[in-house]
């Protein structure tokens, strides 16, 4: 479609399981954003559509290991996750949620239409059963071996180590999450979406309508319809999500893939009662801003379900991205690798422009792509400073300089000066046509290059050398910069919405549509801009360095997690125990032994005597902090020799998974000499 008077745009709805990282926003929501601020700047009649998946696995899982209900997880991370995109300027017209009232009926009406019309068909399959606790397993509640790579917590859907696909049954030892126990197959009845019924259909639609798709989405899709599409189940034995509309169905709900793209739906709703028009209208194209894990459902499958509807609008595009890595890491939210948008929001103020100039600028249009904090450090420096930031503080300064910060009036233009006032027009052509096409780090990079041009003019011309002999020329010189200053303000709007709403503040106007880009008189002469202030600031290695600390820390807490814990020793009888004589004793003195790394020697009270004892705690005990320090101690141990020195004992410690040592001591101080049993 190319003639169209509206634009819907989805983006993918959040698990409200955990907050929100850079791989939601890199994929999703950056590119999301930056298009709807661009239509609305052309005045465009746009909606951006966003919301919560709180249904699903994932989220029962959670409230399961935390002891509280689905509902407290979803009320929790809900507001987390609105309240970051809030704070980050992320501009949705409605972010709604899945839990709410009005998803439940619209979700609920949705299926009992299929229903009704015969769209869905009725099978009976086996799935897993945990009999101790008398309910069905859905994938995700489901553990065991992969049968790919061999990694032993591999899910019922996925192995989260090889990346591999799965189905429950094909688990090597599945083992129910719920009780531990191996689960048992039995029959269940479920309704399924016949997806081979629109194969042919789905070949047409996508395959020859819409081969201007972007090469990953359609070469996904085009293998899942190569590869012959299956009936897919619409529900599944769960007790949290919105109940299956029939009557005798107690105990099942709507599988979350059917349920949570019907919340663009329920959203629409929710915004305004002319929804339909959104929907409905063939004047109205549908957008769907997506991560690739989502290409599948929101390209044949949610298209499918409408197509079934029957009077529901389908995709005209679903640019989807990759994934964005970290630190040439996989994201990972079970292992905390990730940038937590609310941890950045608070660590990092007013630096959200920052994050998405850096996202952008690395977005993973067509391939995987990865953030590093020193690249992000880079970009910021070296770029929104030293290029953009860097020409609008010169512009400034040298307007308030000369010309007491009115904008002066231009005298007669040379071919440079034409030259450059013409590649604004230039550059607003080259990103209008990125942004058109969803080449969103092209897009910046054009925008960029008015920056850059803007510097590179202001170093040819040197109005500081040249005021001292012709003011006339310098009124024109600073005339172009103020035209391209403000035209920065337009031009970077989609892309830095808080920077440019600051810059507008130091100009001294208001907000201009899409239009007036490319003007040459934006700032009239005599205008009265403010004094300057710098856009953006330097971000030192300071403060990089405690952001990649944190990873390290993460990356050290995720190698001991995985560490398997050594199995118990063979039984000893009673009376083994007995012989050993553990006791509190206070260190009295400690210092480090001459000519080694890892020993102390310890002078330790036992209540019984003093005696010394060599430790090899050195690397993580300084001896100054260790006196005066109750430990357990053993100690009818036989004396040793340890660098010619006799050692009287031994002090217990835990050895954790990554060898480092802790002191077992009592929780509160006893008498020396007391026996540990």
């Amino acid at each position: 479609m190319t003639n169209y008077k509206r634009t819907l745009i989805t983006t993918a709805l959040p698990y409200a399981n955990g907050p929100i990282h850079i791989g939601h926003l890199a994929g999703v929501y950056v590119p999301a954003d930056i298009y709807a601020r661009y239509l609305r700047l052309k005045n465009e009649d746009v909606i951006m559509i966003g919301g919560s998946d709180e249904h699903g696995v994932p989220i029962t899982l959670k409230a399961k290991n935390e002891g509280v209900t689905p509902q407290d997880i979803v009320d929790r991370y809900h507001k987390i996750i609105k309240e970051s995109f809030q704070k980050f300027g992320i501009s949705f017209d409605v972010y709604s949620r899945t839990s709410s009232k009005i998803h439940y009926e619209t979700a609920s009406e949705f299926f009992r239409k299929l229903y009704d019309n015969g769209k869905l068909i009725e099978k009976t399959s086996e799935q897993y059963y945990d009999e101790e606790n008398k309910q069905f397993l859905a994938d995700r509640y489901i553990i065991g071996t992969c049968p790919k790579c061999s990694f032993e917590k591999a899910y019922g859907d996925q192995c989260e180590k090889c990346g591999t696909s799965l189905s429950s049954t094909e688990l090597i030892n599945p083992t129910s999450m719920i009780s531990g126990n191996q689960p048992v197959l039995k029959e269940t009845k479920h309704w399924y979406l016949p997806l081979d019924q629109y194969e042919n259909w789905l070949r047409e639609w996508i395959l020859e309508g819409h081969k201007e798709w972007k090469p990953n989405v359609y070469g996904q899709c085009k293998s899942w319809i190569d590869g012959g599409l299956q009936p897919r189940a619409v529900t599944r034995d769960l007790d949290w999500g919105v109940p299956v509309p029939i009557e005798g169905t107690e105990g099942k709900v709507l599988y979350v893939w059917f349920d949570a793209p019907i919340g663009y739906i329920s959203a629409t709703k929710e915004l305004t009662s002319d929804w339909e028009i959104y929907w409905k209208d063939p004047e109205t194209r549908m957008l769907h801003f997506i991560g690739k894990d989502n290409i599948v459902f929101h390209c044949i499958i949610f298209p499918s379900v409408l197509k079934a509807e029957g009077t529901y609008n389908l995709p005209e595009n679903v640019p989807a991205n990759e994934f964005l890595n970290l630190e040439n890491d996989k994201i990972s939210t079970s292992r905390n690798w990730a940038v937590w948008l609310s941890e950045y929001l608070e660590e990092m103020p007013g630096k959200e422009d920052v994050l998405k100039y850096v996202l952008t600028a690395n977005a993973p249009e067509n391939k995987d792509n990865d953030f590093t904090w020193k690249d992000y450090q880079a970009k910021n420096n070296n770029e929104l400073v030293a290029v953009l930031g860097n020409f609008v503080n010169r512009a400034l300064v040298l307007v308030n300089k000369y010309f007491n910060g009115e904008v002066p009036v231009a005298g007669q233009f040379t071919n440079y000066d034409i030259e450059i006032l013409s590649s604004i027009l230039n550059i607003k052509n080259e990103v209008e046509k990125s942004l058109d096409n969803f080449r969103f780090r092209e897009a910046l990079k054009n925008a960029m290059d008015l920056a850059r041009i803007g510097n590179k003019y202001l170093a040819d011309e040197e109005p500081w050398k040249v005021v001292k002999t012709d003011i006339e020329r310098v009124k024109t010189i600073l005339n172009v910069c103020m035209q391209i200053t403000a035209n920065f303000t337009i031009c970077f709007e989609p892309f830095l919405p808080f920077s440019m709403e600051k810059l507008r503040g130091l100009l001294n106007i208001g907000k201009m549509d899409w239009g007036k880009l490319g003007s040459t008189n934006l700032l009239t002469a005599g205008h009265k801009i403010n004094s300057p202030e710098l856009l953006f600031e330097k971000i030192e290695d300071e403060t990089i360095d405690v952001q990649t600390q944190k990873l390290i820390n993460t990356k050290k807490a995720n190698k001991i997690d995985e560490i398997t814990v050594r199995p118990a020793k063979e039984n000893i009888e009673y009376d083994d125990f007995n012989k050993i004589d553990i006791r509190v004793g206070t260190v009295i003195e400690a210092e480090k032994m001459a000519k080694t790394r890892k020993l102390l020697k310890l002078k330790i009270d036992t209540g019984i005597d003093k005696r010394t004892v060599i430790s090899g705690i050195a690397e993580y005990y300084e001896p100054k902090d260790l006196i005066g320090k109750q430990v357990s101690i053993l100690t009818n141990l036989e004396s040793k020799n340890l660098k010619g020195v006799g050692s009287q004992g031994m002090i217990l410690c835990a050895e954790n998974a990554d060898g480092s040592l802790s002191i077992v001591s009592p929780e509160k101080n006893v008498k020396n000499g007391s026996e540990i049993k």
